[in-house]
């Protein structure tokens, strides 16, 4: 049996909800190792629609183990409302959800600082353009070792000491911010809320580190899902707009602590197109008319937070990386069919810069603002059919494309996704017979 990574092979948005719900057939476990409710994953399986934010997309499949690993941070009320989102639809019935003890807490005043920040520097070169959910403030406590934990809401006292010296460090940043200092009653809501939530989850926390592993032992076949795209990454992306936490295939290993020995595959998800939510570069970015139309063909409005995402070529240049980054065995291809009547189709296969040929982007967020994308054009195609089963089924000039983006990336296609529901995808290979 295999242990399969799933990462966004771009800046996010790429349809890794279908693609982990696809796979999470042949898994026995299916774990999300990073990032929090900032990512959203739209599932449609017969026309009914789940958006989840910390579940793990395999939870569409019931009886499957579901895990929140330690390198996440969770809102526990936000979760709450999920679960309970999930139950309306006879999901998570039973012992199925286990979340990691160590996994670390977003609070009302991470929130209360990420929007005020944005606010002071909305329109501005240093927005960052954040979903407002208290990641990047959740993460800043946990690296400077001042963090909760989800074990901490267990005991209140501990939570409550906790809170305090974490606002007497914080209350003169918003105040600086031109934000309102909380009062004793508020922060003391805030922490008995905590803890009722706590208590409500309780029966779902454990150790995710040895649970994980003992799987792997047993020789099960585990999924692992990642959350937005490699090149937000925090290390290697484009910072800094980029998230707060590690997006390629070796954080899987980071957070949900086992070894990198472990893996034996991975597979990076990637639109026929590419989009961006948020501030940083994009060069490839389309405005205007055509723009907006790839916007609402393809339904290019975040999960998360509703806002219209920015719609653009495909980046090939920065697939390559991608591919790199997280060391991708396969690719799966999302969103075919968004380009369908749209007419001739372009692709980024490089840059240049200063005279200069990339096969990459550069590394400094400037130099990829002023590079110079290297386009291909493709031939269009027409509609293509629902009931596409394999790669033959499409346009000549469909399956041209497809084939060419795999050539240039540098990994094979794993799975082309030719419409939002499970049945409209051609599979190519399984990465759990490996």
């Amino acid at each position: 049996m295999s242990t399969v990574v799933v990462v966004g092979a771009q800046w996010g948005d790429e349809g890794k909800g279908k693609v982990v719900d696809l796979f999470s057939e042949r898994a026995d476990m299916v774990v999300r190792y990073g990032g929090g409710a900032n990512a959203g994953h739209t599932l449609v399986i017969g026309g009914t629609k789940l958006v989840t934010h910390l579940v793990p997309s395999g939870v569409m499949h019931p009886g499957k183990s579901c895990v929140l690993g330690d390198g996440m941070v969770i809102d526990p009320h936000t979760l709450l409302e999920e679960i309970a989102d999930c139950q309306k639809q006879g999901l998570l019935q039973r012992n199925e959800l286990l979340i990691g003890l160590g996994a670390h807490v977003i609070l009302p005043y991470h929130k209360l600082l990420d929007g005020l920040r944005e606010d002071r520097h909305a329109g501005t070169a240093q927005a960052i353009g954040t979903t407002r959910r208290g990641i990047g403030p959740a993460y800043e406590a946990k690296a400077g070792r001042r963090g909760v934990k989800m074990r901490d809401l267990l005991r209140i006292e501990r939570l409550r000491e906790l809170v305090r010296n974490n606002l007497d460090e914080l209350n003169p940043l918003i105040t600086h911010l031109g934000g309102t200092v909380p009062s004793a009653a508020e922060v003391e809501k805030w922490v008995s809320d905590a803890a009722r939530a706590g208590e409500k989850l309780a029966p779902s926390l454990g150790d995710a580190s040895r649970h994980v592993y003992a799987a792997i032992v047993a020789k099960k076949p585990i999924l692992f899902e990642g959350a937005q795209g490699c090149l937000l990454d925090l290390d290697h992306g484009t910072y800094p707009y980029v998230t707060s936490s590690s997006t390629i295939a070796a954080g899987a290993c980071q957070s949900a602590g086992i070894g990198p020995t472990h893996i034996n595959a991975v597979i990076g998800i990637t639109k026929a197109y590419a989009t961006r939510v948020g501030s940083g570069p994009f060069p490839t970015e389309m405005h205007g008319e055509f723009g907006e139309r790839l916007r609402q063909a393809g339904g290019e409005f975040g999960a998360t937070t509703g806002r219209p995402r920015r719609c653009g070529w495909l980046d090939l240049a920065a697939l390559r990386m991608g591919v790199r980054l997280s060391g991708m065995t396969g690719l799966a291809l999302t969103k075919l069919d968004v380009l369908s009547n749209m007419g001739d189709v372009q692709v980024c296969v490089g840059y240049k810069l200063d005279g200069k040929a990339l096969d990459e982007p550069p590394i400094d967020g400037e130099d990829i603002a002023r590079a110079e994308p290297i386009f291909q054009t493709f031939p269009g195609w027409g509609e293509l059919p629902r009931a596409t089963q394999s790669l033959d089924d499409l346009p000549k000039t469909a399956r041209d494309y497809v084939q060419t983006i795999a050539k240039l990336a540098g990994a094979p296609l794993a799975l082309v996704s030719v419409g939002p529901d499970r049945n409209q995808t051609i599979k190519l290979a399984d990465p759990f017979a490996g």
